[in-house]
């Protein structure tokens, strides 16, 4: 068995609290591009060219609302499937904003759930309850608790 030198990293050890941990790894590609690995799937981004990246993908922000948009249409699908109504003309369209000071972060998104054709008056408000639901939009009523390791020994005081 040969060393290269180089550290041997360790996967993060999660610690769930009462429900299953799962892993993304994110590795540098290229200039401002990276690659995020998930369950097989990989996920590229990148940065605008104005803020230096090569545009080949979108920024990490913008996969942010991506997924909170994703899942409100994934669980806005599921109602009406569970309802036996069609699925076609369903949309999410996302707008966000972000905030003109520090720290850097999004202020505030805005969802807007096209339904398809005939969906009857009396479902929309039962619609709305399902799709405020999502794990995304659960993460951003009650956040998670975020811990950033840095390898490589232990931080300075």
């Amino acid at each position: 068995m040969t060393s290269t030198g180089a550290p041997v990293r360790q996967p993060l050890q999660s610690r769930p609290e009462g429900g299953s941990a799962s892993t993304v790894v994110v590795e540098h590609n290229t200039v401002t591009r990276y690659v995020a690995t998930v369950r097989g799937h990989e996920v590229r981004v990148d940065q605008p060219l104005a803020a230096g990246g090569t545009d080949e993908a979108p920024t990490p922000v913008e996969l942010f609302v991506v997924s909170l948009a994703t899942c409100v249409a994934y669980y806005a699908g599921r109602y009406l499937e569970r309802h036996g109504l069609s699925l076609a003309g369903l949309a999410v369209h996302a707008e966000y904003r972000k905030a003109d000071r520090a720290p850097a972060r999004v202020a505030s998104i805005q969802l807007r759930v096209t339904v398809p054709a005939g969906l009857p008056t009396g479902m929309l408000k039962p619609l709305h309850a399902a799709v405020t639901r999502c794990m995304v939009h659960n993460m951003l009523r009650e956040p998670p608790s975020v811990d950033i390791q840095i390898d490589g020994g232990p931080m300075p005081d």
